[in-house]
């Protein structure tokens, strides 16, 4: 299991650096589109750098404002704070703040930028469908999730592939209508401008899904090490194991959930359409699967039975 982790963690750091160059490329052909010069590069750069300072502080109050999490009174959610302050007491963790989704579906995630600035929420959906083991097994995997910092990763990640979206979007629309001016440009600097001028378009239609497909490939890898550092923490990989059995078999969407915070959630909110066997594989197809939020819960299901 530990070197999962470290691998896990090398990859997010190499994803992060390759995100770090994506922006950059993206500002170097917005530059090249503007005829800006290179002092685009550096000031596309600070404005990146400034978004990710803005949501780096304010990452967790967007997240559960876009979700209608209510904080959980303590009086009434009783068994959800005692078993968050159980588990931050035996992880050596303070206690986040805890919140409650109105929502039927079963589902919790985890936001903040460290566990010290951090947050869970809960459906009232999982609160009522979970016994306390399932529950304490959904409420480790989170707190792991605060505990490896994955919520801060998570917020990089969110605003790496908005400024990569943003900026590809802007010169797309440049393209579009003050395209000519460019276009004579291109061609009167040879074959040399026009071949750098197709990279540039090329770059900016393909940026935002390059951009996507790493925030993905991110967050499952993460997944994965949550559900070992959750089990770890309980003792009892069953709890955990039976939790996502019933998030597998439970076919409801949280209603607020979209596609831009669907990889905070213990397991996708969206919604997952009932498949035929046969189309089971095409499910299962590296293309299909390179756009899910989330590894499948067979997989982490099958993964937890091993330890």
């Amino acid at each position: 299991m530990f070197d999962q982790i470290a691998r896990n963690k090398r990859r997010t750091f190499l994803l992060l650096a390759v995100f770090v160059v994506l922006v950059a490329a993206v500002a170097i052909g917005l530059g090249y589109l503007f005829r800006a010069g290179t002092w685009f590069v550096p000031v596309a750069i600070v404005i990146a750098i400034a978004m990710a300072w803005g949501s780096y502080f304010s990452s967790d109050r967007i997240a559960l404002a876009a979700s209608r999490a209510r904080p959980a009174d303590p009086t009434e959610y009783a068994r959800y704070h005692n078993l968050v302050e159980g588990l931050c007491i035996a992880s050596g963790l303070p206690k986040p703040r805890l919140y409650v989704v109105d929502d039927p579906a079963p589902n919790a995630f985890a936001t903040g930028r460290n566990p010290k600035h951090a947050a869970v929420a809960v459906t009232t959906g999982l609160l009522e469908q979970m016994n306390r083991v399932e529950l304490e097994g959904v409420l480790a995997h989170e707190l792991s999730h605060v505990k490896n910092y994955d919520i801060l990763v998570t917020t990089i990640a969110v605003t790496a592939v908005g400024a990569v979206a943003l900026m590809a979007d802007l010169g797309l629309r440049y393209m579009w209508w003050g395209g000519r001016a460019g276009r004579r440009d291109s061609n009167d600097s040879g074959p040399a401008g026009a071949i750098i001028a197709i990279i540039a378009l090329a770059l900016l239609v393909l940026a935002p899904f390059i951009a996507q497909l790493m925030q993905f490939a991110m967050s499952r890898n993460r997944e994965y090490l949550a559900d070992a550092s959750g089990v770890a923490l309980t003792r009892y990989p069953p709890g955990l194991i039976s939790a996502l059995e019933r998030l597998r078999d439970d076919q409801a969407v949280v209603h607020h959930a979209t596609r831009a915070t669907a990889q905070m959630w213990i397991e996708s909110p969206l919604d997952r359409a009932q498949a035929a066997p046969d189309e089971e594989k095409k499910r299962g197809s590296w293309l299909n699967r390179a756009f899910d939020t989330h590894p499948p819960l067979e997989d982490r299901i099958a993964r937890l039975k091993e330890m």
